[in-house]
């Protein structure tokens, strides 16, 4: 099978998240979308809930969809989890499956600050989420393009990757929706519906979670 591997903190996941993940599912044309809440990310995000209630939150926004799962894989350790780590993991878990890494143009364009880039770049294939209307020499600030050649096909974008692996890009219209803004709309009390899914906005809300 085809699977996208979504990771993010996902704190709390909304429907930006979820038409990003659809849109891309149609675009690369895969089987599965598999959303992967991280568990100790190395640069903790202010505010940043419980693993355990971010799974749980994703697990409710994204379980009417049969196209979309969710891992746990980073969750099972206490040490810091990278990325380099994580696909290593997968690997194992899917070793008969082809594996997509999804991530916007601009995680993708930080990729040198990440741990051992050089192999994250070489192991697996990626998905760059990009604005509709991007430019493709954007992605020229990368130093691990191998070239400026792009492929054209059926709206995606394609460039070889040093290491002989490819990186899609899919514009995608993405809501304008951002996580940062929906913790400050619960810690003023104000409304956050049709950001997030009712179940999640329940689950939040009933938790107090973002409150403080």
């Amino acid at each position: 099978m085809r699977l996208g591997i979504f990771g993010g903190t996902f704190n709390p996941i909304h429907f930006g998240h979820l038409r990003a993940a659809e849109a891309v599912r149609d675009l690369i044309d895969l089987d599965k979308v598999i959303f992967m809440p991280s568990g100790n990310p190395p640069l903790k995000a202010s505010g940043l809930a419980d693993a355990s209630r971010r799974y749980a939150m994703t697990r409710l926004a994204t379980q009417t969809n049969v196209n979309f799962l969710v891992s746990d894989i980073e969750m099972r350790e206490n040490e810091k989890s990278y990325t380099v780590d994580t696909i290593d993991r997968l690997s194992v878990t899917y070793p008969d499956d082809r594996l997509f890494f999804i991530l916007g143009l601009d995680a993708f364009l930080d990729l040198p600050n990440w741990r051992e880039p050089e192999r994250v770049i070489g192991s697996i294939d990626f998905i760059i989420v990009a604005r509709p209307g991007f430019e493709v020499k954007e992605l020229n600030a990368s130093p691990f393009i191998e070239s400026a050649v792009s492929e054209f096909r059926d709206g995606v974008i394609s460039r070889r990757l040093r290491g002989g692996r490819t990186a899609f890009i899919a514009a995608v219209s993405a809501f304008d929706i951002s996580s940062t803004t929906i913790r400050q709309l619960v810690r003023e009390g104000r409304s956050i519906k049709y950001l997030v899914p009712e179940s999640v906005e329940q689950y939040l809300l009933s938790h107090n979670l973002y409150s403080e």
